[in-house]
């Protein structure tokens, strides 16, 4: 799988697939293709929606028509941007446009895009529908699927959130055509920890069965565990670390980066505790190294640190919390020992990589 700007998009065939994440009433359907983003006004007007809010990060010329009366809203793409304020900000814009809760939301931008649009719309009169445009990899395998809705504090990622699923999602493969090779990276990462939770070899497909494969794992374990009671879990695999990463390098690691470095972490770690052996250990950093990700920790970050950011992870509810591969497949690990995951986050090698 080459991370190349234009070739992987290029190689994807022109055939779209549909994903339903099923949940009753609350089902939706995920469409995957070059075009795809044409479907928006039939979405629209399936919704019964009479005006439309666009949030959008991308320019006039990306930025999808909803077919109705809308006011299209600038966004910024980046963890910068996704914080209270900017949810704030959204609803007064819903408010001065007249948006009512039989209307809709569209987000077109990267997963931070997705997630602030999502917690206004889930915010906003207590729930207004909300479809996404994801544009970016990262946003079209994993943020805008699945409901989860989130913005960061000064203390830590994804603090402050809400589930609220979408009324649909438009992954729109022409929007990958002018990603730049970081923004491959970024989505890849999510991609790779795929590998590990049920999904494996995904580099071998065409990027359109990559993405469809990805949606589809994530669509049944939330299908399955919509609201995070356990299986959801696993759809953290490499993620723990990976948040501590983007907080301790100030968001300079991506997300997707940081996620692969979780992941070979994740395999150390479960070797260390005696939950796999030295082969799949090994497999972790393979896999990751096939996708041309980061597989050791940046020089400038230090283990206590990592390890005081890991303590603010949703899921450390009884000390330190890791999803960590096993003789019964991956599961929820609770109260690791500080001084064990201390020791092999010593043990990482350290990886320079550039902007």
């Amino acid at each position: 799988m080459t991370t190349s700007t234009s070739s992987p998009a290029a190689s994807s065939a022109s055939a779209s697939r549909q994903v339903t994440v099923g949940l009753a009433e609350r089902s939706y359907t995920v469409h995957i293709g070059r075009g795809v983003q044409r479907l928006l006004p039939q979405v629209v007007a399936a919704l019964g929606a009479r005006k439309a809010v666009v949030v959008t990060a991308r320019p006039p010329e990306r930025t999808p028509d909803p077919g109705v009366p809308s006011l299209v809203v600038p966004a910024r793409d980046g963890e910068e941007a996704k914080d209270l304020a900017a949810v704030t900000d959204l609803c007064r814009r819903f408010v001065g446009f007249g948006l009512t809760r039989s209307d809709v939301v569209v987000s077109c931008g990267g997963g931070t895009t997705t997630d602030t649009v999502g917690l206004a719309a889930a915010l906003y009169h207590r729930g207004t529908p909300v479809v996404h445009v994801p544009t970016s990899l990262l946003a079209q395998v994993d943020a805008s699927v699945g409901g989860k809705t989130a913005v960061n504090l000064p203390e830590g990622k994804n603090l402050v959130g809400a589930y609220w699923q979408p009324a649909a999602v438009l992954c729109d493969l022409d929007h990958l055509d002018t990603l730049p090779e970081r923004e491959w990276r970024n989505g890849l990462g999510e991609i790779a920890r795929c590998h590990f939770i049920g999904a494996p070899d995904l580099d071998r497909l065409p990027l359109l069965d990559q993405i469809a494969a990805s949606v589809t794992l994530k669509a049944g374990v939330v299908a399955a565990d919509e609201r995070d009671a356990g299986l959801r879990h696993l759809l953290n695999y490499g993620h723990t670390l990976g948040h501590a990463l983007e907080r301790a390098t100030g968001f300079a690691l991506r997300h997707g980066e940081g996620v692969a470095i979780g992941t070979v972490f994740a395999g150390r770690l479960a070797g260390a505790l005696g939950r796999i052996g030295p082969e799949r250990v090994a497999e972790h950093r393979a896999v990751v190294a096939r996708y041309g990700l980061p597989a050791g920790l940046p020089p400038q970050v230090s283990v206590p640190e990592l390890v005081e950011l890991m303590r603010l992870d949703k899921k450390a509810t009884d000390g330190l919390t890791f999803v960590l591969d096993g003789p019964e497949g991956p599961g929820l690990v609770r109260g690791i020992p500080e001084e064990t995951v201390s020791a092999t986050l010593a043990e990482m090698p350290r990886e320079r990589r550039g902007a």
